[in-house]
């Protein structure tokens, strides 16, 4: 057998049934080894930023193959090994990690001294502690750098919440401790800008952001006339903060100014092979429709603990590309030749009929309105949903004004058309006509309204004009 030259460093390995070789010019021994693998050679050494290391062996391996009479058999193979090293020319001094976020990649890197642990159960001391620690700190790299994939990939203020969400998580995971995990979302949160706060209780850590919209269902409290909501109370689903009223941390933060909305106004474009497929299917005048709509599980994800806000809000929630594309065109297509009237009417008990219906206390256990893709996506749903939904479709295929009627215990749409239909409801001077987009005991066209509701005052909560 011929001899290896290495280039620089020797690497001789034990051949387990072999023997061992600490020169790299040693002879290699001419006798076989039984099943045995004697290798060294040449190794070659790439350092990083990280201290990564590459080692590339060239190696041989001789083992004896009894069946064609101690014939030898080389076999020539690389093996990549990656190697941290913690002490090779001092230490690294940032902590990196990536993820994917929708659409794209995240990629970011955390200075050590901004990587803290705090304790588990923390007092005002130990959050102004920690926060002037990390101001401290060289912070600025990692706020960059989300706040550049904000601008990057047009995320609203819901969206990028949900990114600095899981670079805390990435930095201090929230099961590990809580308190350093939300220290953090409220760190970076309030050094991207926004007005955001927090407050202690004896047992817990509420995280606030102010908000100068109509959010309903969650906690909030009013320093000098501005509100701040509660980010995080779905962690604490059975507290009431009534009983154990938080104190809010006085920690004075400049960059924090900016008021956070929850109107989310473009949903991500999501990597297309993450969708599914769902069958749906309804009766239109004794014609069956079938479907084949596409959906993202994310879409759950993302509105998982998104708040009861305000029904403009609400209604002008979007579908994302791939959902959309495999819903409008077909509706647009189905109702292809109709007058606006009929095109409506088909709408509404697509609407209607196509989803199986669940009040929200049965289906989740509480109020909870759905977005449109939502309620593309879920089992059941009720009437909240039915009517965002009816309300994106007539818009996006239409395009007439609508108001949004809430009852005590239900809303229903009225539109407006060229010529009013059946009942109507005088609004600012314009006529819109009924069209519930529920199902109701009886099988009710456009104008028409459920003798249940007839005597029961509601109240216009949206009224759209395109």
């Amino acid at each position: 057998m011929e001899d290896i030259v290495s280039d620089g460093v020797g690497i001789a390995g034990d051949c387990g049934f072999g023997s061992r070789h600490s020169d790299a010019n040693h002879e290699a021994p001419s006798r076989q080894f039984e099943k045995g693998a004697c290798f060294y050679g040449k190794l070659t050494w790439e350092v990083n930023k990280s201290f990564i290391v590459t080692a590339g062996i060239y190696s041989y391996i001789y083992y004896t193959d009894y069946l064609s009479m101690c014939r030898p058999v080389k076999l020539y193979f690389v093996i990549v090994l990656m190697l941290t090293v913690t002490n090779l020319y001092g230490q690294d001094s940032t902590k990196r990690f990536c993820f994917e976020f929708y659409e794209g990649t995240f990629n970011a890197e955390a200075d050590t001294s901004v990587i803290i642990n705090t304790p588990l159960e923390l007092s005002a001391a130990a959050v102004n502690a920690s926060y002037a620690r990390l101001n401290a700190g060289k912070y600025q790299t990692l706020v960059n750098a989300l706040l550049t994939y904000k601008e990057k990939h047009q995320l609203n203020d819901w969206l990028y919440y949900q990114l600095i969400r899981k670079t805390a998580q990435q930095i201090s995971p929230k099961e590990k401790n809580y308190g350093n995990y939300t220290l953090y979302k409220w760190f970076l949160l309030s050094k991207s800008g926004y007005d955001a706060r927090l407050a202690i209780t004896a047992d817990k850590i509420i995280f606030y952001v102010y908000s100068s919209e109509d959010i309903s269902d969650i906690p909030f409290f009013m320093i000098d006339g501005k509100k701040y909501m509660c980010l995080n109370i779905h962690d604490y689903p059975k507290a009431n903060l009534n009983q154990d009223p938080p104190v809010p941390v006085n920690v004075s933060i400049p960059e924090g100014k900016k008021a956070f909305s929850y109107k989310v106004t473009r949903m991500p474009d999501f990597i297309p092979d993450n969708y599914f497929e769902k069958d749906l299917q309804f009766t239109y005048r004794r014609k069956v429709y079938y479907f084949k709509i596409k959906l993202n599980a994310d879409v759950e994800r993302i509105f998982a603990n998104y708040p009861g806000v305000d029904f403009e809000s609400y209604f002008n929630i979007p579908l994302s590309k791939e959902t959309y594309s495999s819903l409008i065109p077909l509706l647009r297509k189905n109702t292809q030749g109709m007058s606006k009237t009929k095109g409506v009417d088909y709408l509404m008990r697509f609407t209607r009929y196509a989803f199986l219906y669940e009040d929200d206390h049965a289906n989740f256990g509480k109020e909870k309105r759905l977005s449109p893709e939502e309620t593309l996506f879920s089992k059941y749903s009720d009437c909240d949903d039915r009517a965002a939904l009816f309300f994106y479709l007539v818009k996006e295929i239409y395009n007439l004004p609508m108001i949004a009627l809430l009852y005590p215990t239900h809303i229903s749409m009225a539109v407006q058309f060229d010529k009013p239909v059946g009942n109507t409801v005088i609004y600012k001077g314009k006529a819109y006509s009924f069209c519930e987009p529920t199902p109701q005991q009886k099988d009710l066209g456009i104008g028409q309204i459920s003798a249940t509701l007839k005597k029961v005052p509601y109240q216009v909560v949206y009224q759209y004009n395109p």
